[in-house]
């Protein structure tokens, strides 16, 4: 039979990924996507301390900045359409209150800091190479935050451009963190408000210069997330409605990919054992006093207790607190 679909062959990484990783996701949506399923398995992650960011400069600038540890100011947040905002950070950061919102910046800043400090693994998904410079100063922002676009110039980066500023920031961590190891990926979500051709473009700058990094240093590797969802699935049926963003059918897909590409099979049957918990803790019990959903809620605790005493690194404080919150006292001696 002929076949209808090019699929592109998996290849096991360089690295490896595991439970005892710590790792560090940053850049476009497509990053959030993949960062929650390793954060629902409980893997050592966090995602996007400055929010989404989609191009290059403005990722090398956060990840600098995290590498030196300058908290932000007060005088780097600007008051527009009745909230607080700053140009490095997403708009899940801006607040009506100046001192609350600096205050969530500067707490998510400083525990994404103290991991970045252990980091062993990064993620980098890059979105666009189209970047807004606002003319007041100079700098490329990280989100325009509906401010008139009169106060910036949009430009498309050059490869090199994209290159440099990369290939400034990833030397310096390597410097500060030894055992690191960097993922690079270009994000297969399509900035169709550039323009079809425009986005097209935006993309291949951004792989040829992802191709660079990867034969400069040989602690850069990329994952083509990218080439999956266009050349591999290649059909609207997985996408969402907008026709912009990767569906839930999509992303199992690339997740499984990533999944076979850097996770030891070793690792596999405490992912399935986590997975499980988790699926079994988010069930709505319509009768939770009932002697059968008791014991249900206690089993499950004492399954959570054994992995946590066999795995340390294991994080099971907010399915506890579900569970916990269901036991009904009046049937304390269920077992």
């Amino acid at each position: 039979m002929a076949s209808f679909r090019t699929q592109l062959p998996i290849q096991k990484g360089q690295i490896s990924i595991n439970y005892s990783s710590r790792l560090l996701g940053v850049g476009s949506c497509f990053a959030e996507n993949i960062g929650r399923r390793m954060q629902t398995l409980k893997w050592q992650i966090a995602i996007n301390p400055f929010g989404i960011l989609y191009n290059p400069i403005s990722i090398s600038k956060g990840l600098e900045r995290l590498l030196k540890q300058q908290f932000y100011t007060e005088s780097e947040l600007f008051f527009h359409q009745e909230l607080w905002h700053s140009f490095d950070h997403h708009s899940v950061f801006s607040h009506p209150s100046k001192t609350h919102g600096l205050q969530q910046i500067n707490e998510r800043f400083q525990e994404s800091g103290i991991l970045l400090k252990q980091m062993d693994r990064l993620i980098i998904t890059l979105g666009t190479a189209y970047v807004f410079v606002n003319k007041t100063n100079g700098q490329v922002v990280g989100n325009c935050h509906k401010v008139s676009s009169s106060q910036f110039d949009r430009r498309r980066l050059s490869v090199a451009e994209v290159e440099h500023s990369l290939g400034e920031i990833i030397p310096l961590l390597k410097k500060a963190l030894p055992a690191l190891e960097v993922i690079l990926t270009v994000s297969p979500v399509r900035h169709i408000r550039d323009g079809l051709v425009e986005n097209q473009r935006s993309k291949a700058c951004l792989l040829l210069a992802v191709e660079s990094l990867v034969e400069q240093f040989s602690y850069v590797h990329y994952f083509p997330a990218y080439e999956l969802m266009i050349d591999d699935l290649r059909d609207y049926r997985f996408f969402e409605a907008d026709l912009i963003h990767p569906n839930e059918l999509a992303i199992d897909y690339i997740w499984e990919h990533f999944l076979e590409t850097y996770v030891s099979f070793g690792d596999r049957p405490l992912m399935g054992e986590v997975q499980k918990i988790v699926q079994a803790t988010a069930h709505r019990p319509f009768h939770p006093s009932t002697e059968q959903h008791q014991r249900f809620v206690k089993s499950q605790l004492f399954k959570i207790q054994q992995l946590e005493d066999k795995h340390p690194f294991l994080n099971f404080e907010l399915e506890k607190r579900k569970l916990r919150a269901q036991i009904d006292p009046n049937s304390i001696n269920v077992t």
